[in-house]
């Protein structure tokens, strides 16, 4: 829905105030950001971005990982009702693409999420909300890089015949040493991201056309092999199963949002970013729900158990050749690495954001004059990203990149009420429709999947939150640039 109100004038009541309290409900004026947008330390991120580049930049962080490695793990807990685990899953990310769109198209900065909370709900929960995101998208980093590899080795065997060794392929804790093929994905997803915004745009989208590809011929192949009777049970495990998987497949739709962390690169941001959001997350949608029918038809639910290249298991069970299950697995290395690619990409967008306003290091912040991305950060991220993906299980990331979605995505669904409530006039060039309706539903349905999650899931999700607590106390809440521009008012209207 389209809004074309006048712009209000600037809000003054996001004045940095000098209490313990004040200091943890400070806001960031919505102008202000927008002002800021794209200054960093040394140099500006530039505006080359289109439409159709930040549409494929959110398909790109979403369409990977999540089926073509994923759905092994989430068939045995739904049965073949994963379909609607998908569905569910789905839900929850449309609710809080709508709140993201409207806030995209109201607040077009490089924050996403983290940006939009420091308008509304002060620092504190900002910076919440910007650690959620730093586990959101580092530790997606990693689960996606885990993913990569598996399809690295079906490729490698079906086209050379050998596999690289468990040792130098999978993680510690699953009997490896060091999972080589992760780690190797992220560092080439670096390099790409040190060209330049515009080049890895462009990489990105022959990426997305070659995944969307490998999905098409997958469901032509799989539906010939369907059986209906494997939809004869279709809910074996009952709703708790089914929830519990949608909960994990919500890791799947994680990465619409990345369009949102671009937007101080964006051509026309108001515009493009809400269309871009909303488009992509329809596509990936559609494309999640009848992969999942294809596959369960194609093979009995209890099959998937322990599989991990399974889109690429089918093919080869349906067609009789080994040639059709290691095309896709070719399609399913370049799609994944595009997940990498973007997903880091928006990992080192939210940090030059909370960089430029004090609440990480400045380093963060560094602009490079020559290519316009912040390449230090870009740097340090893809290091502790490659680590990560290089030493721990993919099922453990997964769960805990889910939690710190999900709990920033309530976040953005309280936002959109917040700022409709004290910025009612402000222009927004797309509505959520409904008035409140679909923003409440939004935060159930993330509270709901959060809930849906293991014990051990929180209680890694806890500690990650405290340490980014110390860290903002110790740290960030000095340091801010609401915190020093305080005392610098005060001495200039002093001097006056």
């Amino acid at each position: 829905m389209l809004d074309h109100g006048a712009a209000p004038p600037v809000d003054d009541t996001t004045t940095p105030k000098t209490s313990a309290l004040g200091a943890l409900t400070r806001r960031k004026p919505v102008e202000r950001l927008v002002m800021e947008g794209g200054q960093g330390e040394g140099g500006s991120l530039r505006r080359s971005l289109s439409m159709w580049q930040l549409t494929m930049i959110s398909i790109g962080a979403t369409l990977g990982t999540g089926i073509f490695v994923v759905l092994g793990d989430a068939v045995p807990q739904a049965g073949p009702a994963v379909t609607l685990a998908f569905v569910i899953a789905g839900l929850t990310a449309l609710f809080s693409a709508l709140s993201y769109a409207e806030l995209a198209g109201t607040i077009p900065v490089a924050g996403s999420s983290y940006s939009y909370a420091y308008a509304t709900m002060g620092e504190l929960v900002a910076w919440v909300c910007g650690w959620c995101l730093v586990l959101e998208y580092g530790v997606s980093v990693a689960a996606v890089a885990v993913g990569w590899g598996e399809y690295v080795n079906e490729l490698l065997d079906g086209t050379i015949g050998v596999t690289i060794p468990d040792a130098l392929s999978s993680a510690p804790g699953e009997g490896g040493i060091i999972n080589l093929p992760a780690l190797i994905v992220v560092l080439l997803a670096m390099v790409f991201l040190l060209g330049g915004a515009k080049e890895s745009a462009r990489a990105n989208t022959i990426m997305v056309v070659v995944k969307i590809a490998a999905l098409v011929l997958f469901c032509t192949i799989g539906f010939m092999g369907f059986k209906s009777g494997n939809y004869s049970d279709f809910m074996p495990l009952g709703m708790a199963g089914v929830s519990a998987a949608g909960a994990s497949l919500f890791f799947s739709y994680i990465g619409f949002d990345a369009a949102s962390t671009a937007g101080e690169e964006a051509k026309n941001p108001q515009r493009d970013l809400p269309r871009a959001i909303m488009l992509s997350l329809i596509i990936v949608t559609a494309l999640y729900v009848l992969v999942a029918a294809v596959a369960v038809g194609a093979w009995n639910w209890k099959d998937f158990e322990g599989s991990e290249a399974s889109l690429a298991a089918i093919m080869n069970d349906v067609s009789g050749q080994a040639f059709w299950g290691t095309l896709l697995a070719a399609g399913a290395v370049i799609s994944i690495a595009s997940v990498v690619l973007t997903v880091l990409y928006g990992q080192t967008r939210v940090l030059f954001a909370m960089s430029r306003d004090g609440l990480v290091p400045k380093v963060f912040g560094k602009v490079s004059p020559k290519t316009g991305t912040p390449r230090i950060n870009t740097v340090i991220v893809s290091l502790f990203c490659a680590v990560l993906a290089a030493a721990i299980p993919l099922g453990e990331l997964v769960d805990a990149t889910s939690i710190g979605t999900l709990f920033a995505f309530a976040l953005v669904n309280i936002a959109v009420v917040i700022l409709r409530k004290t910025r009612p006039d402000m222009k927004r060039t797309f509505r959520v429709p409904l008035g409140w309706l679909f923003p409440v539903l939004g935060f159930g349905f993330c509270v709901y999947n959060m809930f849906s999650l293991g014990a051990s899931t929180w209680t890694v999700f806890g500690c990650w939150m405290a340490a980014g607590l110390v860290f903002y106390f110790l740290y960030g809440m000095r340091r801010s640039r609401l915190a020093t521009a305080a005392p610098a008012e005060s001495a200039a209207s002093t001097e006056k």
